[in-house]
């Protein structure tokens, strides 16, 4: 396999989709990424009706979105779904999965910074874990307000992988330290090696959040580009709780720890 820190001709853009163009391979085995109990499902199900009610066959865009794990949670509560991914690896498990669950989603290939979809088309965007790689926020949320049909709404989940607290920083050090004895496989974001773990890192170095995307710098920028009521939820217990029971202890442990939210906002 070629490592993505090879791609020395490449912009920071192209890095970020080889990047996710090689995690497809291993990105359904991984917590916190596909879903593995009906408990964690109930809770993401929670989380959506919570700010988007019930679907009731109304467009929804779910922006970068892998091999639509997302997707099928919205396809449960009845949106009509549109999936978008810069990644063909990435979307051919997606349409895989779709048929495998006979599944009616649409997927396309895209950009989530330039949709190419039409203005005012969608009532509904999602993302999951894709702010803190954009390259270029502001007008990001601008081509997405552009797309949302007046009353629309926008989730993003996401989180600061940056700015850790103490006990976040001592709970990662521990699952480190397991990793190391062979207690715990998942102490490197979720990559399936070294070099990959390290081209995260780098990536997240260079991207816009590279100081951290907390969650009110991100509501100051979906302001700025026009949204109006922006909410900002850090209530994730009960998704962190089911997902605890797939992580090694310490990075379950830690995963709560951290400052993940989900925002909420209204064109």
């Amino acid at each position: 396999m070629q490592a993505v820190s090879s791609l020395s001709n490449h912009d920071l853009r192209d890095e970020i989709k080889a990047y996710w163009s090689l995690r497809a391979e291993t990105f359904d085995t991984q917590p916190g990424h596909e879903i593995f109990s009906e408990e964690e499902r109930a809770a993401w199900h929670a989380l959506f009706r919570k700010h988007l009610g019930e679907g009731k066959s109304r467009a929804a865009l779910d922006l970068a979105c892998g091999t639509a794990v997302i997707s099928h949670l919205l396809d449960d509560l009845g949106f009509k779904v549109t999936g978008l991914d810069w990644a063909e690896p990435m979307l051919e498990r997606a349409r895989a999965k779709a048929v495998a669950r006979g599944r009616n989603i649409r997927f396309l290939m895209g950009d989530a910074e330039r949709t190419m979809e039409a203005d005012d088309s969608y009532d509904v965007i999602t993302n999951r874990h894709l702010v803190w790689t954009l390259v270029d926020p502001l007008s990001c949320f601008r081509e997405w307000h552009r797309v949302l049909k007046p009353g629309g709404k926008l989730v993003i989940v996401d989180g600061d992988f940056v700015n850790t607290s103490r006990l976040t920083r001592l709970l990662k050090a521990a699952t480190r330290f397991a990793s190391r004895v062979g207690l715990a496989r998942d102490a490197m974001h979720g990559a399936p090696n070294a070099d990959m773990a390290e081209t995260h890192n780098r990536i997240l170095s260079r991207v816009h959040f590279s100081g951290g995307a907390h969650a009110d710098a991100v509501a100051d920028l979906l302001k700025e580009a026009g949204f109006s009521t922006v909410t900002i939820d850090q209530d994730m217990r009960a998704i962190h709780k089911a997902q605890r029971k797939n992580f090694s202890f310490f990075k379950g442990l830690e995963r709560g720890t951290q400052h993940r939210y989900a925002i909420c906002a209204e064109k």
